[in-house]
């Protein structure tokens, strides 16, 4: 059976438990979404963060008077 796991690695805990994982050799792999090529549900790619980047900012800019 594969479980799926989602750790944050923002917390302490998680940072320890994520370096004891590699100890072991069988039973576990980490998947890293930047060496896999496998984009998270949600992310954007470069190309769409601009856009919407420069949309939300010309929106700000406007509301402000100042575009």
């Amino acid at each position: 059976m594969v479980d799926t796991v989602y750790l944050d690695d923002t917390t302490t805990k998680c940072r320890k438990l994520l370096k004891e994982f590699p100890h072991y050799k069988q039973g576990f792999q980490l998947e890293n979404p930047a060496t896999n090529g496998i984009v998270p549900e949600g992310y954007m790619t470069p190309e769409e963060f601009r856009t919407e980047a420069k949309t939300s900012l010309t929106k700000i800019l406007n509301e402000h008077g100042i575009y």
